[in-house]
């Protein structure tokens, strides 16, 4: 009995240290869930309250705002601040790199998990991984000195264009797209792949009619959130879509989008005027837009459960 007493104190003295462990563990877990909790509720307070200044402090009119095509901030008596050519400039941009960026996306998953899932993802992997380290900067900076020569010698106008800016970020947003949509296919269970074979159907017709209607709603979700990425880049687009205040009327024209029109001018403006307020009134849309996507992207995910 006396040799169990100390085993016994041992193993009440370990269960003691291991519910102190859990207990800090949770603590843990819980302060880094609180504090990025209260850094989203902070951000959406301050750029809520910073963007809607310009509509109820500087008098600027929301429906101009949106709606009107004249940027000319420096006009006397009565400064215009019209942000629809950068508004439509931003969805123009991001809907139309989607359009490049998505068959190519998913036609490269499908490569790598169905027609050579021995030796593609080998190939490929290395590729994508590549792309997503390249700086923005670097993405800029071709797409200035190699794209825009090249649209301007082959296709006319500037060469700084939607049509530059939207190679630049479909090649930009091509990894996100593919790397999520091949994890949807590789998350399909065999037994549709084996169940459609059973059937006497071929391979492209079993990835046509079957695995692609059950991996949709992760394909979207991948493609959602390229977009959402798009939306929101700046540096790139900048050097190469031109950054003029009026709508485009073709691919081939230069527009501007909401991100390149902040860093333009965010720098030479003075805190608290007008047209820093209009500026943050900008950087609000960018925030709706973006919890838009993640509101389309919960959707999505609750779609695919169901």
């Amino acid at each position: 009995m006396e040799k169990l007493v100390p085993a016994k104190e041992r193993l009440l003295k370990s269960e003691k240290n291991w519910m102190n462990g859990e207990v800090r563990g949770k603590i843990l877990v819980f302060l880094c869930a609180f504090i990025m909790i209260a850094a989203t509720i902070s951000i959406t307070i301050f750029l809520g309250t910073k963007g809607l200044q310009a509509f109820v402090k500087s008098g600027v009119s929301l429906i101009e705002f949106l709606t009107s095509q004249n940027w000319v901030p420096s006009k006397l008596p009565k400064p215009e601040y019209g942000a629809l050519p950068f508004i439509f400039g931003s969805f123009a941009v991001t809907f139309l790199s989607a359009i490049i960026a998505a068959p190519l996306g998913i036609g490269a998953a499908i490569f790598m998990t169905e027609i050579a899932p021995s030796w593609g993802k080998k190939v490929l992997q290395p590729v994508i991984e590549l792309l997503v380290g390249i700086p923005s900067v670097v993405y800029g900076f071709i797409g200035l000195t190699v794209l825009v020569p090249f649209v301007r010698n082959h296709f006319g106008g500037l060469g700084f264009s939607l049509l530059s800016g939207m190679i630049v970020l479909a090649v930009m947003i091509l990894p996100t797209i593919t790397s999520i949509v091949t994890d949807g296919f590789n998350s399909l269970p065999n037994a549709l792949r084996e169940g459609s074979y059973a059937l006497g159907a071929t391979r492209w017709q079993t990835i046509r009619k079957v695995l692609i209607p059950a991996a949709m709603p992760t394909i979207l979700t991948g493609v959602v959130l390229g977009m959402s990425r798009a939306f929101g880049e700046a540096l790139a687009v900048q050097m190469v879509i031109g950054n003029v205040s009026r709508l485009p009327h073709g691919i081939l024209d230069a527009s501007a989008t909401l991100t390149t029109i902040i860093t333009l001018n965010m720098g030479n403006t003075t805190f608290g005027s007008v047209e820093n307020n209009v500026l943050w009134s900008m950087g609000l849309i960018l925030l709706v837009m973006s919890f838009a996507f993640i509101l389309i992207i919960r959707y999505i995910s609750s779609r695919r459960k169901i």
